[in-house]
């Protein structure tokens, strides 16, 4: 009986503010539709402020009202987590009113409207990537601004989140294993050189040698000597770059494991 009654009683609210709602918009007073709408915006009814500031803006353009009106329907957009739709209008804010003083606020928020747009790593990364790119150009352009310091925490989290999704899909090859693992060995080399600063930089390097070992055992004898070399070149390396790791012990295992192999090959030539 009381979800009964809850629900009857939402129902009536919901037509009595959709009935208002359609009252405002049928009014011929645009001074009135405008007072309504900031009403709306200030007790966060977004979509029916977005509904009245789209009805009325056409009617203050060039106005010195018009900014104001502009800004908070982009804003209305954002707070209905219509992110694609928030960027457009951000951009198209700060064109339209490049010296504003809200310009600095809304070229961030563009960028941030990206950052709301990027997925979970195993999907496409486009927004991932322009957001790096829009925050880098911010702070490019606005170096002494307070957001830098969120803006370089932002584009961070994203530089993590693509390099996830191509150790994923270097650890794809490696996982199917065979052939692939060639395929492995240079994808996690190039995610190497992609992200020079990673803290997983010894990790990569201990798997692109792993993978060149399990290529060079499933190559034909002919071709294994010279890729067991490619093995131990790829641990004298992680030796240089990588002396204070604790994955080194494992890289010398490997390349201790590929000098005897070619010793096994080399005895195998000479009988």
């Amino acid at each position: 009986m009381r979800f009964f009654l809850s629900v009857i009683t939402a129902l009536v609210l919901f037509t009595s503010c959709a009935s208002k709602l359609g009252k405002v918009l049928k009014s011929k007073d645009n001074e009135y539709k405008l007072k309504m709408a900031e009403q709306y915006y200030v007790q966060k009814k977004y979509m029916n402020a977005q509904q009245v500031f789209e009805d009325v803006m056409p009617y203050f353009r060039g106005s010195d009202k018009y900014e104001d009106m502009f800004y908070k329907y982009t804003y209305c957009a954002y707070y209905q987590k219509d992110y694609m739709n928030a960027e457009s209008l951000f951009k198209t804010y700060t064109e339209n009113f490049p010296n504003s003083v809200r310009l600095e606020e809304c070229e961030y928020m563009r960028c941030y409207c990206y950052y709301k747009q990027s997925p979970k790593v195993d999907l496409d990364q486009t927004a991932t990537s322009k957001t790096i790119s829009l925050m880098q150009a911010f702070i490019n352009t606005h170096p002494q601004s307070e957001r830098v310091k969120q803006a370089n925490l932002i584009m961070d989290t994203c530089r993590a989140k693509l390099e996830m999704k191509e150790f994923k899909a270097a650890q794809l090859y490696y996982d199917m294993g065979g052939y692939n693992y060639r395929a492995a060995a240079i994808a996690f080399s190039t995610l190497m050189d992609d992200y020079p600063d990673s803290e997983k930089g010894d990790e990569y390097k201990l798997l692109t040698i792993k993978a060149y070992y399990k290529y060079a055992e499933l190559s034909v004898v002919d071709k294994q000597q010279e890729r067991f070399e490619k093995v131990i070149s790829e641990c004298n390396d992680f030796k240089e770059r990588f002396a204070g790791s604790k994955l080194a012990p494992e890289a010398e295992a490997y390349k201790a494991m590929s000098e005897g192999k070619i010793k096994g090959l080399t005895k195998n030539t000479i009988k």
